[in-house]
């Protein structure tokens, strides 16, 4: 996952794209393997909760979702974590810039 986070005049502004097939039920039946794909986008700062998403099978490979929040400064750290249909989790912590 790479995730590129911004605090500029009281704003936090993050963009995060998650490497993922993100194989929706059609394909899935089609080329006979389990659907796969981003059910849950979370991001925290510190115990704060600053974004929470379900998704669906409709966003393309390699997702990117962009979300702007009054949270957060420069030097703290967001963690972002992803969730799939089958239970793999990833999360990435990266500096505020």
């Amino acid at each position: 996952m790479k995730i590129k986070a911004k605090f500029k005049k009281g704003v936090l502004k993050v963009k995060a794209m998650a490497k993922h097939p993100m194989i929706t039920y059609a394909v899935a039946k089609k080329k006979g393997v389990k659907p796969n794909f981003i059910t849950m986008w979370t991001a925290k700062i510190g115990d704060e909760m600053i974004f929470e998403m379900s998704s669906s099978q409709f966003l393309s490979k390699n997702p990117i979702v962009k979300f702007k929040s009054r949270a957060g400064k420069k030097g703290e750290k967001i963690e972002m974590t992803w969730v799939d249909l089958l239970g793999k989790t990833k999360t990435k912590k990266v500096k505020i810039k």
